[in-house]
């Protein structure tokens, strides 16, 4: 790929609206993307649609009774569809969270920011803002000579629906984070009685004000100058990363000219410098001037690009997807020794979680040995350990236990009584002593095994280890 030029360099290291490279702060210039239809605003649109989808709608889902995704903080309980999930299996979503981080790397890698384009959640949200603000105030240039101009009636009128609108789906999208973790029909229910809680009504109120500063106001800021991914993104960028770039070969010099005129008699290249590039994109540069952190690879530019190209009759891809090598002339490898390494290490790490969570067995059973006495010495001449155990029924339904300990030849376990009830997402303490012969010992620390099983299900069941002490007798 060529060097970037001045304008380029400029761009990368000043403010969008920044004239001069040693500029250390410019005002801001509001960007007004103008609408585009093509390939690849069909592709964000169906992204946007199916994501927006899922958030709003999968709230409302029922499962077995009950919320299928829930959150419940005060319970502590993760209810996501059919699985009930602990703190105790807070490992999985720290798993989760390294398989979306090497995804995010293995995306990168393979085709630049493809998650910031058509995912990312500030991207979506702009995304639907922008479709409502079009629809109510008309298109860019109507956006454009609206603001310019004095404060009107009608101004003030569309300004007023526009925000009313913005607000009015920023409050839903509060309230419909929160209905993730409150139950949404009891949130409801709440909010049509005017009887929320202190705590729900921060929280759809803070949710709801950020999504309309993120989407509404602050916009392509977030993503210059908030958000850390477009900072560190060259580093899992190589010349075989599939980028948005122009292909100054080819359109340089650029000028306006006549359809069906032959651009090389009049020594030009294939643009014709309308600058439509530009006015779609959402942050507000020239991708002409070669690849930009401010790019978030939403590929509008390509989609205006070719619309012009159709028009002029030249071929498209004068702005496309390529790589570096591809662009001096190379050979591109898409499948390199990075990709395939992350291919491998995701889809192990993927298939791990996966064979987690159907191994997962909802019972947890911990023991704790009583520390206060060693051992002692019954009236029947054995001798005994104390243990406190703790039972954690992590399953929907009541279960009543048996226990079972192995470990030395004669033990005797000494319950309250032969079944342990504990009903569904309760914990119980359970004070048990352990007997044996003193003859059997032959070192003072011997491991003995509790195993904990479900009677009306035997498949739950939960083995763990603790020590058993006493004196050596041979």
């Amino acid at each position: 790929m060529s060097r970037p030029s001045a304008a380029a360099r400029r761009s990368t290291t000043s403010p969008p609206g920044s004239n001069d490279g040693d500029v250390l702060y410019a005002k801001h210039k509001k960007v007004y993307p103008r609408g585009i239809d093509g390939r690849f605003s069909r592709l964000r649109l169906l992204g946007m649609t199916v994501l927006l989808g899922l958030f709003y709608s999968v709230a409302w889902l029922s499962w077995d009774g009950r919320q299928a995704v829930l959150l419940d903080l005060p319970a502590r309980k993760f209810y996501i569809f059919g699985l009930t999930f602990w703190p105790q299996d807070f490992f999985f979503f720290a798993w989760l969270l390294v398989i979306a981080a090497l995804s995010l790397f293995f995306f990168t890698a393979l085709a630049g920011r493809l998650w910031c384009g058509y995912a990312c959640p500030q991207t979506v949200w702009t995304e639907l803002f922008l479709w409502i603000e079009r629809k109510v105030e008309g298109s860019r240039n109507q956006q454009i000579k609206r603001d310019k101009a004095g404060w009107t009636a009608e101004k003030v009128r569309v300004k007023t629906v526009k925000h009313a609108l913005w607000i009015a789906l920023s409050l839903f999208t509060g309230f419909t984070f929160v209905g993730y973790f409150t139950p949404i029909r009891e949130l409801s229910v709440s909010l049509t009685q005017l009887s929320l809680g202190p705590w729900e009504t921060f929280w759809v109120l803070f949710y709801g004000f950020a999504t309309y500063g993120n989407a509404g106001w602050l916009r392509e800021q977030v993503c210059i100058y908030m958000c850390p991914y477009a900072r560190f993104q060259s580093a899992m960028f190589d010349q075989d990363t599939l980028v948005i770039s122009y292909d100054a070969e080819r359109g340089e010099p650029r000028g306006p000219r006549k359809r069906g005129v032959d651009p090389a008699g009049l020594g030009l290249g294939d643009c014709v410098d309308c600058t439509l590039c530009v006015q779609v994109c959402p942050t507000g540069i020239d991708i002409r001037d070669g690849l930009q952190y401010q790019c978030i690879g939403c590929a509008a530019c390509i989609d205006a690009c070719d619309e012009v190209m159709d028009k002029m009759g030249y071929p498209r891809g004068l702005i496309r997807y390529t790589t570096e090598n591809a662009m001096a002339g190379l050979k591109t490898r898409l499948l390199r020794p990075r990709i395939i390494m992350y291919m491998v290490v995701l889809t192990a790490l993927t298939a791990g979680l996966v064979w987690g969570i159907s191994q997962r067995v909802p019972l947890e059973l911990d023991i704790i040995r009583d520390r206060n006495v060693l051992y002692r010495e019954t009236s029947e001449g054995l001798v005994e350990n104390v243990y406190t155990l703790k039972l954690i029924n992590m399953d929907d339904h009541p279960h009543p236990f048996a226990l079972q300990v192995d470990g030395l030849e004669g033990l005797k376990l000494k319950l309250e009584s032969p079944l342990i009830e504990v009903p569904a997402g309760e914990v119980r303490s359970l004070p048990v002593s352990v007997r044996v012969d003193p003859v059997v010992l032959t070192r003072p620390s011997t491991t003995i095994s509790f195993t904990l099983r479900a009677v009306d299900k035997p498949d739950l069941s939960r083995t763990e280890t603790a020590r058993f002490l006493g004196p050596v007798t041979r």
